[in-house]
């Protein structure tokens, strides 16, 4: 009954989305099925359909509010080291959607909402390492391609072993801390 009344004042939507949420990030986004979304909510097996057409439709919603959030995030950052802290902050926080938001062919290429929230996280990327060297395209895949990979690394587990128990984000400062002045004195390096 709670289930229904929810339907109706328009939470379903953010029912379904939050039990997708839950099974990617069990699971995967691969395991996601409307039927099993609609039969934990309590409802229909055609009502996620009414939110979003078909699986697709489910993974760019994720995707896209993946997008506003970590664009809010890296909006909070101080530095270009504070942004990558927020990037890996925010996967640890979020790792379902960004399992998804990632991942193209699950999404809808031409969908609008999430073509406006990855070019508001897009520009929070070229706005960080604005005046950092002469090519802005190979500094914003620098700084992204460092972020990313670490949160990677992080969510899939692969850096327990080298993190030891310290903290994710101080293990991405110093890491940066040290290819930084690694470059700065390629002699040493």
């Amino acid at each position: 009954m709670t289930t229904e009344r929810a339907y109706h004042h328009g939470d379903l939507r953010r029912a379904i989305l939050t039990a997708a949420l839950d099974v990617i990030a069990a699971d995967g986004p691969t395991a996601l099925s409307l039927r099993d979304l609609a039969r934990r909510a309590g409802v229909s097996h055609a009502a996620p359909a009414h939110h979003f057409k078909d699986r697709a439709g489910l993974l760019t919603a994720i995707a896209a509010e993946g997008h506003g959030l970590l664009a809010a995030a890296l909006g909070e950052a101080e530095s270009l080291r504070d942004l990558g802290v927020q990037y890996v902050r925010f996967a640890a926080a979020y790792p379902a959607h960004f399992q998804v938001m990632f991942r193209p062919e699950l999404l809808r290429p031409d969908d609008q909402e999430l073509a406006a929230a990855r070019e508001r996280t897009r520009n929070q990327l070229h706005t960080a390492v604005t005046g950092r060297g002469a090519d802005q395209a190979t500094a914003v895949m620098a700084a992204w391609s460092m972020a990313h990979g670490f949160a990677t690394l992080l969510l899939s587990r692969n850096l327990d072993g080298l993190l030891d128990g310290r903290d994710p984000e101080q293990a991405f400062l110093a890491l940066t801390n040290e290819l930084f002045q690694s470059a700065a004195n390629p002699a040493t390096g």
